[in-house]
């Protein structure tokens, strides 16, 4: 299952609370302590079907409610996979495991990623795209 969400910001200033740091595509993310992402949504849209064929999307219920899990704790939970038709949305907190499958045949499957945050970022970061 993925590592925690990072999320673009304007630039990088180093914050006790945040990390870890990358940059993807020249702009740099990070990811913001768990208690802004407790807050934030998720919103996937799917342009094309996800079925089981085509790596989906794979939760761990529940386990944005959880504070920390370890690889350990991971693996005694259970994952349900999501698969979701052409035109679909899927809303998730950001903090919930979650991971993408391998495909087991080339197809799209694209999907438009869209996440809100209701606070700021300390220490003076602001988010990339703050309206």
């Amino acid at each position: 299952m993925a590592s925690g969400p990072h999320n673009a910001v304007r630039e990088r200033k180093d914050v006790a609370a945040l990390g870890p740091w990358s940059v993807k595509e020249c702009v740099p993310s990070v990811q913001p302590p768990s208690s802004i992402m407790a807050h934030m949504l998720a919103i996937r849209l799917h342009l094309d079907e996800s079925h089981e064929d085509n790596g989906p999307l794979r939760v761990i219920p529940g386990s944005h409610k959880v504070a920390c899990l370890s690889a350990e704790g991971i693996a005694t939970w259970k994952e349900q996979l999501c698969t979701v038709p052409r035109g679909g949305a899927i809303l998730m907190r950001p903090l919930l495991v979650h991971a993408s499958s391998s495909c087991a045949k080339p197809e799209p499957r694209r999907v438009i990623h869209l996440e809100f945050a209701v606070e700021n970022l300390p220490g003076g970061l602001e988010w990339r795209d703050k309206g």
